[in-house]
């Protein structure tokens, strides 16, 4: 994530509810028993918060957790060195990157000790020595939530039949699009149309839209980028199907009935620069990257803050061994707190990992958040990318085709 929430931020997002779900899954029938009312009063709140809670602040947050574990390892600097299928989601602009007339790839995760599955999958298609194209698929989601609400009766009697489970989960589509401009040497641009749905249960569910704009410019060996995210704002359109016996246990607990409403995710910028060397007869790539997630919706917990603009650095380096072994190393995460004694300290958090190419296949892995230096903790992450190099055969000349 792009900086920590601050204790006012809120979300209807998946990570809203991973600690409630987390505690609800090692919970035992004898603890049910001792803390029947305290522990259901503090679920329904916990659930009518998530319901609740509309701001544009942390809008689909779930989209800035990053794909690939190469741009992972490299504390996810990734808008310029970016140049395969995982383009379409970090810079589409770098699809162009891609040499292969196909290339497809998949990832998967698990965060918070496996109780919150991650799942990326993409396809790149070159459609002429000039453009490229891809779709990128996202899921993250919670999946056997027990949904507690109707656990204690009217007359405070316990009722565990009554328990069900309920999955949160969103999903997003992005359609990416990537063009070379031959009037300009060394510029590539490139757009995504994003569609977003996001589902807690049966309870309510979100459909939204937006868009992505990016550019490339490589000159000297530097490659500078830009990638504007949610340009036009991505508009969320909350919808919810409480049932009656839900509403009045909202009512009797003191929490609001959530409307129907609008949430809209604000534009981002993110400036990036990369470089790379060959030493050593060109069997060795040195690669280093910098990149800057600028916000503009007010005072975010990042390194560079103020009330107008939120700056989030990322720095990742890369090392190969003649295009085949890679190590790499990376930091992002960078957030200062106060301690009780209300002295500032500053945390980081450190990324590795390492690759593997062998024909058309390219295996990655990274070891994320190293120390537990955030609040979650670390993360094993593998992703896998395919080059389909078949070309189609052009007709030979007066030959005729089906």
């Amino acid at each position: 994530m792009h900086g920590e929430p601050e204790k006012n931020g809120k979300s209807v997002s998946v990570s809203t509810i991973i600690s409630l779900s987390g505690r609800s899954n090692n919970l035992k029938i004898s603890i049910f028993t001792r803390m029947r009312g305290i522990y259901s009063i503090l679920f329904i709140s916990l659930f009518a918060a998530v319901l609740q809670a509309q701001t544009v602040k942390y809008s689909n947050e779930f989209l800035a957790i990053g794909v690939g574990a190469r741009q992972m390892a490299m504390g996810n600097a990734a808008v310029s060195g970016t140049q395969d299928v995982t383009a379409g989601y970090w810079n589409p602009a770098g699809l162009m990157g891609v040499k292969s007339k196909l290339q497809l790839a998949y990832m998967h995760s698990e965060y918070f000790a496996g109780i919150a599955k991650y799942d990326y999958g993409a396809l790149a298609a070159k459609l002429d020595s000039q453009s490229v194209a891809a779709v990128s698929f996202i899921r993250f989601g919670v999946d056997d939530i027990p949904n507690t609400l109707q656990l204690i009766d009217v007359n405070g009697n316990v009722d565990y039949d009554k328990i069900s489970k309920f999955s949160a989960t969103d999903f997003a589509l992005i359609l990416s699009y990537a063009r070379k401009i031959k009037q300009v040497k060394g510029l590539e641009i490139g757009a995504n149309a994003k569609i977003i749905r996001r589902r807690i249960g049966d309870f309510g569910g979100s459909w939204g839209f937006g868009l992505d704009a990016a550019a490339n410019y490589t000159v000297k060996g530097w490659r500078f980028s830009a990638v504007g995210r949610d340009i036009t704002g991505t508009f969320n359109a909350w919808t919810y199907t409480l049932d009656d016996v839900t509403k009045n246990t909202f009512a009797i607990t003191g929490n609001d009935i959530p409307k129907n409403s609008v949430e809209v995710t604000v534009p981002r910028l993110v400036l990036g620069v990369s470089k790379k060397y060959f030493v050593w007869k060109s069997k060795i790539s040195l690669m280093g990257e910098i990149n800057f997630v600028n916000t503009f919706d007010g005072k975010r917990n990042v390194l560079i803050k103020s009330n107008v603009i939120s700056i989030d650095p990322q720095v990742g380096f890369e090392a190969g061994y003649q295009n085949l072994f890679f190590l790499r190393f990376g930091i992002n995460n960078i957030q200062k707190y106060t301690d009780i004694d209300n002295k500032p300290y500053t945390t980081v958090q450190p990324n590795m990992g390492a690759g593997i190419k062998y024909k058309v296949f390219t295996l990655d892995y990274a070891f994320t958040n190293i120390g537990s230096a955030s609040i979650s903790p670390y993360s094993h992450v593998f992703s896998l990318i395919i080059d389909i190099t078949k070309q189609f055969k052009k007709p030979k000349a007066g030959s005729s085709k089906d």
